[in-house]
């Protein structure tokens, strides 16, 4: 009969399941032949019982525990007096036994994958003595594997690249699928690949899902990346296995398989004929679909009349020709230019060749246009000499320059006098001849450099600049004179012959041959008894002594003229004085002391003496000082009361004043009488920003004329005191004036007079004028009634 593949794949189903089961039973425990099992003595008879591996299918999803297998020993009569224990991995937690029959069950689902065996051991007990009535046995319970895991891509999902244009059949990448199911039973980990989109440019190979390009000549350019979806199937593909599914982006890689065309077959660009050389004239490019290196091109210019004029580079960037200028253009010259460019890819594909030549031409015309230029001159640079002895008005030269455009413009010339400040200089501003417009010196300047300034007559704003370099020729007009300040000595023990000083000149002049210098006494100094002078015709001299000894007392400096001179054309002169002091001198000849001073002093006074007196001098004018400003700060206290009773005013003096009744620039009440009630009142500016200490105010009484007169002296000498503050002065009235409410307070006038007058009202003024009153009043402790 034949079997369709469904009803095959059943049969195989129903077989394994078969033998499954007869594994099982076959682990039963069978009676051995062997004698019974003693433990007496060292005795050891052979084991009464054996068993095989037990297989239990995974993923049991039963209510009842499931059955593994029985442990039976030969021993056991079934009369109940044996007993069955199990220990090992998983004993009581998972697997469970009957101690009376020996069945094995399993009470939890078992996984494969987490576990594929178990390792138990049993042993058969007496039930009575608890003594083994059969050696402990280790046997292994295996977990048989069903299809309970489907393929996995542990590395997905994948992205590969395969070169476009590539041949069918070309490797792209490979795929992996893992089953965690037993590879070594049945066809639960044996899985096979297939592809689910991406067809028909790309296949997939079912046993080692490589994946591979299904149709020829792919192009990037048209589409340049897929999306595939590859399916692992385990069951070998049979109906009921089970999938995984994964995706692969795959890219096109280019290949330089496009050459470069250029979109137009000629260009026009319009330059200004004033744009600087190495400026960019126009930009053009190739279009190459192709991208990276492949796109990659260079450009050259094959043919044309501005082979000289124009160059062209690649923009490494975008791949653009640039072209640029290498000379100047001139309109009048030249008004256009032609220019064959050819582009050409750098990198080419031999397998491509035939596809076209990987070059493309084109023609680029540029129109060189007129811009109205500034006047240009015949030079750039003109040198020019004149003498430092030339008149005002004295012609140097001429400069040139014209216009270049077609109209020919008449030019007017000017000298820059940014770089002719001093004005020495003038120009024809049509001839352009420059002569001098003042004296020239070479030694301030030997050299000018100006710039003439060319301008077209009809339009102003086109300048053109030319530059002049004027050289000052020297002629002799400086006479030779010391090159430096001499500091000359001689010894009062200095010989006949002795030199005491080599001198040298300068000239500012700067002859052709170099200078050179005559020197010589001049005649009235010739004939002179203490020194003379030697020319050494190297531009030197020397001075010598001509007598025995020198004496500071008689005279302490002398004045020697030399004349110098040049040897110029005609030659210059000059008297030059040399100061020589004479000078007390060591056993070495080195000078001590030249102060011709020091010998007018009394004799016996030494220098020692001199700064002794100078100090002490000193010393008394600083003691004089300090006494007289010590002296100018005292204040000097006038009459105070037994109680030290200081009165004070704070003097303000920027206030006017506002009569008899203002009492705050100053307070009359202190000074008429001490029974008085005082307020405290804030302080008073003398000025906006600077305040007076607070003061005591006092309510006003009518002034007099005494008063007032007191006040005004002492406030002019507050106004001419040096030492008083710059803004306030501490005054103290302690004079009592005419007129007081008080009258006199004498005592002495008390006695000597017969007044019957009562002083019992001093008692009210407080307790200052207490005593007074006891001396004076009528009151019963009065000590004179």
């Amino acid at each position: 009969m034949k079997l369709g593949k469904v009803e095959f794949c059943h049969f195989l189903q129903i077989l394994a399941l078969f033998l499954c089961l007869s594994g099982m039973n076959q682990a039963e425990l069978t009676r051995s032949r062997s004698k019974p099992y003693f433990q007496s003595g060292r005795t050891r008879t052979k084991r009464s019982w054996v068993w095989n591996q037990f297989f239990v299918l995974e993923e049991y999803m039963g209510t009842d525990p499931l059955y593994v297998g029985k442990l039976h020993s030969d021993v056991d009569k079934g009369d109940g007096s044996i007993k069955y224990i199990l220990s090992g991995e998983g004993a009581s937690s998972i697997f469970i036994i009957d101690e009376n029959t020996g069945d094995i069950h399993a009470t939890k689902r078992l996984d494969r994958e987490e576990q594929a065996y178990y390792t138990l051991r049993a042993q058969a007990l007496d039930r009575l003595t608890n003594k083994p009535v059969e050696p402990e046995s280790e046997f292994v319970i295996k977990i048989q594997d069903i299809n309970d895991n489907e393929p996995k891509f542990l590395d997905g999902p994948y992205t590969a690249g395969v070169p476009e244009m590539s041949p069918v059949g070309t490797s792209v990448v490979q795929v992996t699928a893992t089953d965690a199911d037993d590879p070594t039973y049945g066809n639960s980990a044996r899985v096979v690949y297939s592809i689910l989109q991406g067809q028909p440019y790309f296949s997939v190979e079912p046993k080692t899902g490589v994946i591979k390009t299904a149709l020829p000549n792919m192009d990037r350019e048209a589409k340049d990346q897929y999306l595939l979806v590859i399916q692992a199937k385990d069951m070998v593909g049979q109906n009921g296995g089970l999938s995984g599914t994964t995706s692969v982006t795959v890219t096109l890689t280019d290949v330089n398989d496009n050459p470069p065309r250029f979109p137009r077959r000629s260009y026009q660009y319009n330059v200004p004929e004033s744009l600087p050389v190495a400026s960019m004239v126009a930009r053009i490019k190739a279009a190459d679909a192709d991208v990276g290196p492949n796109a990659e091109m260079e450009y050259k210019i094959v043919d044309g009349d501005g082979l000289g004029v124009f160059k062209i580079s690649v923009d490494k960037d975008t791949q653009e020709g640039i072209i640029t200028i290498q000379k100047e253009l001139d309109f009048e010259a030249k008004t256009s230019y032609t220019l064959r460019i050819e582009a050409a890819n750098m990198h080419i594909d031999p397998r491509f060749l035939s596809l076209g030549p990987f070059s493309d031409m084109t023609t680029v015309k540029i129109i060189v246009e007129d811009v109205d230029e500034p006047p240009v001159f015949t030079s750039r640079l003109y040198s020019m000499v004149v003498s430092e002895a030339a008149k005002v008005g004295t012609i140097i030269g001429t400069v040139a320059a014209h216009d270049p455009d077609a109209s020919n413009s008449p030019v007017r010339y000017s000298i820059d006098r940014n770089t002719d400040l001093e004005r020495y200089f003038n120009i024809d501003a049509n001839s352009g001849v420059i002569t001098t417009a003042k004296s020239l010196d070479r030694e301030t300047n030997a050299i000018h450099n100006i710039t003439v300034l060319a301008m077209e007559s009809q339009n102003p704003a086109q300048i053109g600049r030319g530059y002049v370099a004027i050289t000052i020729l020297d002629i002799n007009d400086n006479a030779p004179e010391f090159a430096m300040e001499y500091e000359t000595t001689v010894c009062e023990n200095a010989q006949p012959g002795q030199v005491i000083q080599k001198i040298s000149a300068i000239d500012k002049d700067d002859p052709p041959n170099g200078h050179q210098f005559y020197f010589s006494l001049t005649a009235e100094a010739a004939n002179n008894h203490n020194f003379t002078l030697q020319d050494n015709k190297d531009n030197t001299a020397t001075v010598l002594t001509k007598r025995n000894g020198f004496r500071r007392q008689e005279q302490s400096v002398f004045y020697l003229p030399i004349f110098i001179v040049d040897s110029g054309s005609p030659s210059l002169s000059s008297t030059n004085t040399l100061t020589i002091r004479v000078c007390d001198c060591d056993a070495d000849g080195v000078a001590q002391t030249c102060n011709a001073e020091a010998y007018i002093l009394p004799a016996g006074l030494s220098t020692g003496a001199l700064i002794a007196i100078l100090a002490c001098v000193l010393t008394l004018l600083v003691l004089v000082l300090l006494i007289v400003t010590m002296r100018r700060r005292k204040k000097e206290p006038l009459i105070f009361d037994e109680e030290r009773d200081i009165r004070e005013n704070i003097v303000r003096y920027d206030d006017e004043g506002g009569g008899e009744e203002d009492t705050e620039a100053f307070d009359m009440a202190a000074l008429r009488n001490l029974n008085i009630m005082r307020d405290t009142k804030t302080r008073r500016d003398v000025t906006p920003e600077i305040q007076f200490l607070s003061r005591p105010t006092f309510k006003s009484i009518p002034d007099n004329v005494i008063f007032r007169e007191f006040i005004w002296e002492r406030l002019k000498e507050a106004d001419v005191d040096p030492c008083a503050p710059p803004y306030d002065s501490l005054q103290t009235y302690a004079f009592e004036g005419n007129g007081s409410v008080a009258e006199s307070l004498s005592s002495l006038d008390s006695i000597s007079s017969n007044s019957d007058q009562n002083y019992d009202y001093l008692s009210d003024w407080g307790p200052r004028f207490k005593r007074l009153a006891d001396m004076y009043g009528t009151g019963p402790d009065c000590l004179y009634s």
